[in-house]
């Protein structure tokens, strides 16, 4: 095992694909206001005082031509047909999966998802 730390650079290593949409992301979440981001081996998180936005690649635990998956943590369930699962994990939280092929799938709809993901966050 390396004891390397884990930075957004060695979680997408041979991942290209997945790296850019990740940065486009990643530029979404910075227009929002001032978080942090969190590595780690399995996601990289966007924090405010708790994770609004989790960002990580389904193809490292199960086969998948998917090259990244946001998953938005709301208040509320959202209904729609763009979420490949909506999960209700605790009280209060409801975690909304959008498989990201394409970085024209990073719209306005997403930024207005994860904006009030970014607020409830607070």
């Amino acid at each position: 095992m390396s004891s390397q730390p884990w930075t957004v650079e060695r979680f997408f290593d041979d991942a290209p694909s997945a790296l850019r949409l990740y940065r486009a992301a990643e530029r979404m979440a910075a227009e929002l206001g001032p978080h942090e981001v969190r590595v780690s081996k399995s996601q990289i998180s966007f924090r405010r005082r708790r994770g609004y936005a989790y960002l990580w690649r389904p193809g490292v635990y199960l086969k998948s031509a998917v090259p990244l998956v946001l998953s938005l943590a709301l208040p509320r369930k959202l209904e729609s047909p763009r979420f490949k699962q909506i999960v209700h994990p605790a009280a209060g939280t409801w975690m909304h999966h959008l498989e990201l092929t394409d970085g024209s799938q990073l719209d306005a709809e997403v930024c207005g998802w994860m904006r009030e993901a970014y607020e409830a966050a607070s």
